[in-house]
C-alpha cells in the first residue's frame, strides 16, 4: 500500500458537489492498493500514519505526530498513486489493485486509524471525486508499507 501524505491546515472531499468529508488542521492521505496488499498492510501504514513525525513542536522542529497534536485525517482512495509512467506518456495501471481488493483493503486502513483514536473523514469509493486541501508547510510525504 502507499498513501501520499499532505499536512494541511484544511481539506475537503465532494462527489456530485455535494460534500461528503472534511476536516480542519491535520493530514489529508491519498491511499492506493496493490495486488499483494494486505490488511495487515492497511493495519501498518495506519500505524505509520498516525504515528507520522511531520508537525512542529514548540522549538519548531517536526516532532509531532497528528495523534500529539490531536488533528484530523482525510482518507482518499486513490489508484493512480500505482500509475506506471515510465514506457511512454500514457499512464498504466496495471499495479493498482482492482476495486473489489482495493476498497476493502482502504476500508481496513480507515478502521485501523479510527481504532487508534484518530478522527478520520472520507471520500467515497469508486466515485468522481473532487478534493481541495490548503497544504501546510507544504509537507508532503509517500509511504510505502
Amino acid at each position: 500500500m502507499r498513501a501520499l501524505v499532505q499536512q494541511v491546515t484544511r481539506a475537503r472531499v465532494a462527489v456530485d458537489g455535494e460534500e461528503v468529508g472534511a476536516i480542519g488542521p491535520g493530514l489529508c492521505v491519498f491511499v492506493g492498493v496493490t495486488h499483494d496488499d494486505t490488511p495487515a498492510h492497511a493495519e501498518k501504514l495506519a500505524a505509520k500514519v498516525w504515528n507520522l513525525r511531520i508537525f512542529n513542536d514548540d522549538a519548531g522542529a517536526m516532532n509531532l505526530s497528528v495523534a500529539d497534536v490531536g488533528g484530523a485525517i482525510l482518507a482518499v482512495s486513490q489508484f493512480t498513486l500505482y500509475g506506471d509512467t515510465s514506457r511512454g506518456r500514457r499512464p498504466s495501471w496495471i499495479s493498482a489493485a482492482r476495486p473489489e481488493q482495493a476498497e476493502p483493503l482502504v476500508d481496513a486502513f480507515v478502521a485501523a486509524l479510527r481504532s487508534l483514536g484518530a478522527e478520520v473523514a472520507t471520500g467515497r469509493f469508486r466515485t468522481d471525486m473532487e478534493v481541495e486541501l490548503v497544504n501546510d508547510g507544504p509537507t508532503t510525504l509517500m509511504l510505502e508499507v
